[in-house]
């Protein structure tokens, strides 16, 4: 399982240069094509950066590769912003070495270049549904949605992947045909004849890599679309008839034509783990987070999800899945000891072991063991105790509104001794069937 170590302070004078980006390499056992897939280069783009999650978390390669970069342009991600040190897609011609997306820009253009990368995929959403003849002001040429934009019909003298409007052209009549959630949802080939005519589509990625005889298409999934579920389906069979054409063999462990499937990974946002000794689900958080237990500065942050970030403002930090703010944590200082042994807790009726930074199951009740450490079971009281060790608590005992879910099922119980934090656990109260 891959995290992503974020510290906070990197974020207190946030976006004086972007963040450097992630690449996932997998590899199958048999040798074959090598497909790049880049996610993220405009932030408002939610359909080109979370389909790549899916590639690295449920996407198995057998035969070729597949390399992928889910989060080309992070600041702007987080922002929900196209780009806020203006288009990143703009500057692959000419960068100054001053401009924020300098290092960004130069390296995935080393990446785009290497020798045994065959075929590029930069992925978006666009406004509108491209159609090849004028239908009114949302179905037009001059759309971009729903469409696999190439740069030129073709790219002369080279043979493998070189023909781009007959590779696009393939890859949309298999979509068209496959489950599209609506009729109107189909896609079409944008040539949009870069050289002769769009001079800001010269300063492009997929025209800087067609220009270094590199193959390379952008997938358009349509704003106009607001379902992110339906975008990432239709980004992800998009990459598999490309995969299919490359003769890159994968398996995947859902089905995709089932939206029920495809939205609960979308939204299975993972934990995220707090200096090793705090742990909170993302998946169902409550947007607001108070009295964390953190350090004054240097707290780290460890994401399961590839599109983890945070972002410190005021008093609070901001906790991000892509550009989904998924909860405000306001924290409560502490000086943080280390301690990595067990402890002991009685979940109905039976005693486990267990570290700091886990989640336990509870059907009816639990009792924290006495220890050397006071216990704080957050939304728990009882006159004359100080510390909530020993105690049989039921749910009912704690008042849900200190939950830290939105279902009400998961309470804090915190560790201290001599004033100082040494972690947390959740005790995770199981639903009624």
């Amino acid at each position: 399982m891959k995290f992503i170590i974020l510290l906070l302070l990197v974020f207190i004078n946030l976006f004086a240069q972007n963040k450097d980006f992630d690449l996932y390499k997998k590899e199958g056992t048999l040798t074959g094509h090598t497909l790049l897939v880049i996610g993220g280069i405009h932030g408002d783009e939610p359909g080109g950066y979370f389909a790549p999650t899916f590639l690295e978390k449920y996407y198995k390669i057998k035969k070729g590769n597949l390399w992928i970069v889910p989060n080309l342009n992070g600041h702007s991600i987080m922002a929900n912003r196209r780009g806020i040190y203006n288009d990143m897609n703009r500057k692959f011609n000419i960068i100054d070495k001053k401009d924020p997306d300098y290092f960004v820009v130069e390296r995935i253009k080393k990446i785009i270049i290497e020798k045994n990368v065959d075929l590029i995929l930069n992925l978006h959403d666009g406004y509108g549904f491209y159609r090849e003849q004028y239908e009114n002001a949302i179905f037009n040429p001059n759309a971009w949605g729903q469409a696999t934009i190439i740069d030129q019909e073709k790219i002369n003298g080279l043979d493998k992947f070189g023909n781009l409007d007959e590779i696009a052209s393939l890859v949309n009549k298999n979509l068209n045909k496959d489950n599209l959630f609506e009729d109107f949802h189909s896609f079409g080939v944008k040539n949009t004849q870069t050289k002769f005519k769009d001079e800001q589509m010269q300063l492009s990625l997929t025209y800087y890599a067609v220009t270094h005889n590199k193959p390379a298409f952008a997938i358009e999934t349509s704003k106009n679309i607001t379902d992110l579920a339906h975008k990432v389906t239709y980004q992800l069979k998009s990459i598999e008839e490309f995969m299919k054409i490359m003769d890159i063999e994968f398996e995947r462990d859902f089905d995709i034509n089932n939206y029920k499937e495809v939205e609960k990974r979308l939204y299975d946002f993972g934990k995220v783990i707090i200096n090793d000794n705090i742990a909170f689900d993302l998946s169902d958080i409550k947007r607001t987070t108070r009295f964390v237990p953190l350090k004054k500065e240097n707290n780290n942050f460890k994401f399961e999800h590839i599109l983890g970030d945070i972002k410190a403002i005021d008093n609070r930090y901001e906790l991000y899945i892509g550009n989904i703010k998924v909860s405000d944590f306001y924290p409560q200082i502490f000086e943080i000891k280390e301690y990595k042994e067990k402890i002991k807790v009685e979940i109905d009726g039976k005693i486990i072991e267990t570290k700091f930074a886990s989640q336990l199951d509870v059907k009816d009740n639990f009792k924290i063991l006495k220890s050397d450490f006071r216990v704080n079971i957050i939304g728990f009281s009882k006159d004359g105790v100080d510390s909530e060790d020993d105690i049989l608590i039921k749910k009912s005992d704690i008042v849900d509104s200190f939950s830290v879910d939105n279902e009400k099922n998961k309470y804090r119980a915190e560790f201290y001794k001599d004033g100082k934090f040494y972690g947390m656990i959740i005790l995770n109260f199981l639903k009624d069937k």
